[in-house]
C-alpha cells in the first residue's frame, strides 16, 4: 500500500493541471479499506494447532476441574473432533484423570450449594464446577465410539450422571444466576439427554433458563446482564448507558450453540431457543466494532475501551457455527465474520502462538483495566480454538 502511495504521489504535479477528478480519485481509493487476507484451510489448521501447541507446551494439564481450566477444554475437544490429534487430545485425557472424572468432590446431597459463588468441594450443583461434564461426557462417547463398552467406561460419567441427575429432578430452578452458567450448564443438559434419553433434561434445561432470564435478560435487546447486580438502571455504565459484559453475553451465546447442536429438532421448545440464538445473534453482530472485536462494555464502547479476545471468539464461535448449520444467513454475517477472524488470526494470537488481550478472571467491564498483548488465560484460548476449528468448516463449506 505505502508503495502504490508514494508512486500516486510522484505522479501528482503531473496530474494536478488535468482537473480536479483525479484528485476526487485518489482520496476515494485512499478511503477505501485494505482487503482482508484470504485463507486456506490448511491454514487454518496451522493457526489452530499453532495456539493449542504454544498453551499445551507451557501449561501443565494437572489442574482442577473448575470453569476455567474446564472452558479450555472444551475448546480442545472441538480440536480434536476437527483434526483427530491423539497427542492434543491426551492433554484432555491426563486432566480428566488428574480430577478423577469429578467437579466439586462433595459426596452428600444434603451438602451440596449453588447459591452463590464457591471453589470448595461442596459447591457441586454451582455451574462452574458442572462444565467440566460437558468434557468427561465427550471423551466417554470417543471410549464407545472406538469400540469400549459402557462397563468398561462408565467410571467417566459415574459423577456427571449423579449430579445431573439431582439437579434435573430437583424441584428448584434458580439454579443459574449469572450469564456464565448458560455456557457452563446449559450443553451439559443436552449432552445429558443425548446420554441418557430422558427428557427431564430438556425439560430442566427450559425451566431454568426461564428463571435467569426473568433476572438477567434485558428484553428491550435480547441481551443479558452479567447477574442481577448489574442490572439497568440499578447499574449503568461510566456514560450511563446498559452495560452488557461481552464475555458474559459470550458465553450465552456459545451456549445457545452447543445446546442447538444437540437438541432434538421435535423438543417442544426447540424454537424457543432457535428464536433466542437468532435475535442474540443479530443484536451482537450489530454491536461489533468496525476493527472486528467486541469492547468489555457492548453497547458502550467507551467504559473499557480496546479490543478484549475472550468475548470476541465466543461470538464469533456462535455465529460461525450459526451460519455453518443453517440457523444463521450468510449474507447478513459475512462481514462480521470478517472482521471478526481479521482480528483474531492478526491480533490476539501472535507469532507463537500466544493468544493475548483476554480480560483476567472477573464479571464485568472494568474501566482502566489493562488488557493488552500479555493477557492470556486458559478459557480466552479454549475459546480462540472454539472459533478457529468453525472457521474452518466455514472455509471449508465454501469450497
Amino acid at each position: 500500500m505505502n508503495i502504490i502511495i508514494n508512486k500516486l504521489n510522484t505522479s501528482l504535479p503531473s496530474l494536478r493541471g488535468k482537473g480536479r477528478g483525479w484528485g476526487l480519485l485518489l482520496c476515494m481509493f485512499l478511503s477505501l479499506p485494505l482487503s482482508a487476507k484470504t485463507w486456506t484451510t490448511d491454514q487454518v489448521k496451522d493457526l489452530i494447532v499453532r495456539v493449542n501447541t504454544y498453551w499445551q507446551q507451557n501449561n501443565k494439564a494437572e489442574t482442577r476441574s473448575f470453569w476455567d481450566p474446564a472452558a479450555y477444554h472444551t475448546g480442545n475437544m472441538e480440536v480434536y473432533k476437527l483434526l483427530k490429534d491423539e497427542k492434543q487430545l491426551d492433554y484432555t485425557r491426563r486432566w480428566a484423570y488428574h480430577n478423577n472424572w469429578s467437579g466439586a468432590t462433595e459426596a452428600d446431597p444434603r451438602r451440596w450449594k449453588y447459591a452463590t459463588y464457591g471453589e470448595g468441594k461442596d459447591f457441586v450443583l454451582f455451574g462452574d464446577w458442572q462444565v467440566c461434564f460437558q468434557t468427561y461426557i465427550d471423551l466417554y462417547n470417543l471410549a464407545l465410539a472406538n469400540g469400549g463398552t459402557d462397563a468398561d467406561n462408565y467410571f467417566m460419567v459415574k459423577r456427571a450422571k449423579e449430579v445431573m441427575h439431582y439437579e434435573a429432578y430437583s424441584k428448584n430452578d434458580d439454579y443459574w444466576w449469572w450469564s456464565d452458567a448458560l455456557y457452563m450448564v446449559m450443553p451439559v443438559m443436552t449432552k445429558m439427554y443425548k446420554l441418557t434419553g430422558d427428557t427431564q433434561y430438556l425439560d430442566k434445561l427450559y425451566a431454568n433458563l426461564l428463571y435467569a432470564d426473568r433476572i438477567m435478560l434485558d428484553e428491550e435487546t435480547g441481551l443479558y446482564f452479567r447477574d442481577a447486580r448489574y442490572v439497568y438502571p440499578k447499574h449503568k455504565s461510566v456514560n450511563g448507558k446498559k452495560d452488557f459484559w461481552a464475555r458474559g453475553d459470550g458465553w450465552v451465546l456459545a451456549g445457545l450453540a452447543k445446546v442447538l447442536q444437540d437438541m432434538p429438532k421435535d423438543y417442544k421448545h426447540y424454537k424457543f431457543f432457535v428464536d433466542k440464538f437468532q435475535r442474540l445473534a443479530d443484536i451482537v453482530a450489530k454491536t461489533q466494532q468496525k476493527e472486528g472485536y467486541w469492547t468489555r462494555s457492548i453497547m458502550d464502547p467507551n467504559h473499557a475501551p480496546g479490543p478484549e479476545t475472550s468475548g470476541t471468539a465466543f461470538f464469533t464461535y456462535g455465529i460461525l457455527w450459526g451460519v455453518n448449520n443453517g440457523y444463521l444467513a450468510k449474507k447478513d454475517y459475512k462481514k462480521c465474520i470478517d472482521r471478526a477472524w481479521q482480528y483474531i488470526s492478526e491480533t490476539a494470537v501472535q507469532a507463537d502462538g500466544k493468544v493475548g488481550y483476554v480480560q483476567p478472571i472477573g464479571d464485568r467491564a472494568i474501566p482502566g483495566q489493562t488488557v493488552d498483548a500479555n493477557s492470556q488465560a486458559n478459557f480466552g484460548v479454549g475459546a480462540v480454538l472454539l472459533a478457529s476449528c468453525e472457521y474452518y468448516r466455514y472455509i471449508n463449506n465454501q469450497k
